[in-house]
């Protein structure tokens, strides 16, 4: 089924949205959810809270792209499950060495100042992704939007897992340089 039929079910609120979207993003979902969560059990439940957030929202909300809306609303769901079952223990754990390699970029501030800051910071950040090397933005964007261990990486991009750490740092360098230049204060 589409994207286009799919998200059809949803505004005529057919109960077969739900199992067609497990069935097409299930998996997917899962696997952003496993990586973070480290298991598999989790990420089911997460995707299956992701389920639910998609019902409520669509309608009114027409994705663009089904699957990034998904992927992030399933993404933000296991992110805030992890931070919950391990508030006082954060090493360790692939999702906490992630977090701790990107975390002078991001900010979990709710201060409404800092909030339009943050989305002008996400804006520079895609900007500087978009010049980026494919290859490299690939390796960024599965490490810090996927999760994925550079173990995981060198695998599927058939690099080893020195060059994918190399790469980490010199592009976390870069970012951090672009953004300083930009008048962010890293």
């Amino acid at each position: 089924m589409d994207d286009k039929n799919l998200i059809g079910l949803y505004f005529e609120r057919s109960e077969e949205a739900l199992p067609e979207t497990e069935s097409k993003y299930g998996n997917f979902c899962i696997n952003i959810a496993k990586n973070i969560l480290g298991s598999e059990e989790d990420a089911k439940e997460c995707l299956n809270d992701a389920l639910l957030v998609l019902w409520n929202r669509i309608p009114p909300e027409i994705p663009e792209v089904f699957s990034a809306l998904a992927g992030k609303i399933t993404r933000n769901i296991a992110l805030n499950r992890f931070r919950k079952n391990t508030a006082e223990k954060r090493k360790g754990n692939e999702t906490a060495v992630v977090l701790e390699e990107i975390s002078e970029f991001v900010s979990g501030s709710e201060n409404v100042e800092e909030h339009f800051e943050q989305k002008e910071l996400i804006s520079e950040i895609n900007a500087f992704l978009a010049e980026y090397p494919s290859e490299k933005r690939k390796i960024f964007v599965a490490r810090y939007w996927y999760f994925m261990s550079t173990a995981e990486i060198a695998k599927i991009t058939g690099r080893n897992e020195k060059f994918i750490h190399n790469t980490l740092t010199r592009t976390r360098t870069k970012l951090k340089k672009h953004l300083e230049e930009r008048g962010f204060e890293i």
